[in-house]
């Protein structure tokens, strides 16, 4: 349970479906992780849960995120609306971002007896469960579930509807009695060196072919820049359409941000590495058209300030990787000063205090990945992270 960034009760959901309480067991687990269905699916349960599993010692652990994903699949099957929204205290709240953040602070908030309002900027609300998390792991139906849960709660959700500009935050936080942003980041950031402006946006990619499988020209030969989860999972839907994929990086395997459980499944995928190769230019054919990437060899020497190993150019002939499709999944663009919505920064991540956001607002809290200065950021600690803001939102409202 503690190895669980949301503190599940782990030993009473399992009893309850041993004894035949499914539904049980699916409220067990909503109340402490309001996204139970997408957490079972997309958690890395090897690093967390199962990892601490007593059972280690001496066999394979209980396999805690299956059984997870069988009670919460059981519940939404019957569409049970297991939470209920609490007594109306008559304070509206709103949240920015409908990804796992805000969907959690809004159930959380919800379920306080708060009115609450969310935006979402896409077509669909979701955030990276609906866009960016790939079909082999939660289809969408999974996600759009669990919307219509939080909606099952009271909440309205919006979309089509984002907030840009620190003069609509001043305007909403006078109109709202609390707002909290779960905005996440921006988009991969650009790459630097010639043609990179053909490279692709690994989101993107992920989102248009889970969304509008039929839009996207399939390609024949990947190569993807970039050695995270996200990376892992374009040059997976790569494969999904048929392509060759090949992941570059220019460090080495021991420098991954991927899980190791990550990088085991894309090489039984079919998924190829090129380590130490550090993307150099994208290669044109004589119609301007992608034909593969040109990679500058590296080598190891010595360790960098933060502790990693350090590369530069080893002098060998560069590598030459064809394809027709190059993906950037380098990670994504922190916030600057112009688009902070005038809230305070800390290495261009949303500046907060016990999830109130600094500076010149009072009601203003914020979480997920835009608060992720240190940690890993995945689904599990953005859901933690709506529902203890959502529980600071609740303490500000009651004057406490």
């Amino acid at each position: 349970m503690q190895a669980c960034p949301t503190h599940i009760d782990i030993p009473g959901f399992i009893k309850k479906i041993d004894t035949g309480n499914v539904t049980g067991s699916a409220k067990t687990i909503l109340q402490a992780n309001f996204l139970g269905g997408t957490c079972a699916r997309v958690c890395p349960v090897e690093e967390l849960c199962e990892g601490a599993c007593v059972l280690n010692k001496t066999e394979r652990p209980i396999s805690i995120g299956r059984l997870q994903r069988y009670a919460t699949d059981y519940s939404a099957h019957k569409d049970e609306a297991l939470l209920k929204a609490g007594t109306p205290t008559g304070k509206k709240v709103l949240v920015v971002g409908s990804g796992p953040a805000g969907l959690s602070a809004a159930a959380t908030l919800a379920q306080s007896g708060h009115f609450v309002e969310v935006w979402e900027r896409r077509e669909m609300a979701g955030g990276l469960s609906t866009y960016g998390i790939i079909t082999l792991r939660e289809p969408i139906e999974v996600a759009l579930h669990e919307v219509k849960m939080v909606e099952q709660l009271g909440v309205k959700v919006s979309t089509n509807t984002s907030l840009e500009t620190q003069e609509e935050l001043v305007r909403v936080a006078s109109e709202f009695d609390a707002v909290y942003l779960g905005t996440g980041l921006a988009k991969v950031p650009g790459l630097d060196f010639p043609g990179a402006d053909k490279a692709v946006d690994g989101l993107e990619f992920i989102a248009q072919f889970k969304t509008a499988p039929d839009s996207l020209i399939p390609p024949r030969r990947v190569v993807v820049i970039g050695a995270g989860n996200t990376a892992i999972d374009a040059a997976t839907t790569a494969r999904q359409c048929g392509a060759q994929a090949t992941i570059i990086y220019r460090r080495t395997p021991g420098e991954m941000t991927a899980f190791d459980a990550e990088y085991e499944f894309a090489t039984n995928f079919g998924i190829e590495f090129q380590f130490l190769a550090a993307p150099a230019e994208i290669l044109l054919d004589e119609d301007g058209e992608v034909s593969g990437i040109r990679g500058t060899r590296m080598e190891v020497d010595g360790v960098d300030a933060a502790g990693r190993k350090r590369v530069v150019p080893s002098g060998e002939p560069d590598v030459i990787i064809p394809c027709d499709m190059v993906i950037s999944a380098i990670g994504q663009e922190k916030y600057e000063e112009e688009n902070s919505f005038g809230l305070g920064l800390n290495r261009g991540f949303l500046d907060v205090e016990s999830f109130k956001a600094t500076g010149q607002f009072e009601n203003v809290f914020a979480g997920g990945d835009a608060i992720r200065v240190t940690g890993d950021a995945s689904t599990v600690m953005a859901v933690q992270d709506g529902k203890l803001a959502a529980r600071a939102i609740n303490d500000y409202l009651e004057g406490k």
